[in-house]
């Protein structure tokens, strides 16, 4: 499974999930799709889910999940970047492009004014579960290893720094920091 097959899992599951926007039902979704398939296609699926992880580890997108989830930890920012994935691949694609455009979601908007957390650490699992659902057993040993690029030093200042914040990133400012 590569990246575009991951993707269209993704979208499957966002297409029976109760609520899409919600990343513990695509996370569910994603697992039973993704358990039906040969055990080949669940590990190249967690090499795939990684591989957007990779890509999405970046300082600016980083910082907006600072604003909106009022701070991200290392693992914050997994379970951010979780979610982002379960928003499927024209926002994956657009958000880590652009991180400021996270404002212009209805549902990070919708999330705002609701105080709720942008997180969906359980599309993590989907290819663990995946695996234990059709094999009974985890995912082998030697699954995917990854490494994270270096991070963008001019983006190095302190996420608490509201003005640096509202400089960089003016729209999710506004819609979190006023």
């Amino acid at each position: 499974m590569n990246k575009q097959q991951f993707w269209q899992l993704i979208e499957a599951a966002r297409d029976q999930a109760s609520n899409p926007n919600d990343g513990e039902a695509v996370a569910r979704e994603a697992s039973s799709l993704l358990a039906s398939r040969a055990v080949e296609e669940i590990v190249a699926a967690e090499r795939a889910l990684w591989g957007l992880m990779v890509d999405s580890y970046t300082n600016p997108l980083w910082a907006a999940a600072y604003i909106a989830n009022g701070g991200c930890s290392d693992d914050g920012f997994d379970y951010f970047c979780g979610w982002l994935i379960a928003q499927g691949r024209e926002v994956f694609e657009r958000v880590v492009a652009d991180p400021d455009a996270l404002a212009e979601l209805p549902i990070v908007q919708s999330c705002a004014a609701d105080g709720v957390d942008l997180e969906g650490e359980d599309i993590l699992g989907i290819a663990w579960n995946a695996h234990i659902s059709a094999t009974g057993d985890r995912l082998p040993p030697g699954s995917p290893t990854i490494r994270y690029q270096d991070l963008d030093p001019t983006w190095n200042f302190d996420f608490d720094d509201h003005d640096e914040m509202i400089r960089r990133l003016p729209r999710l400012a506004a819609l979190y920091l006023q």
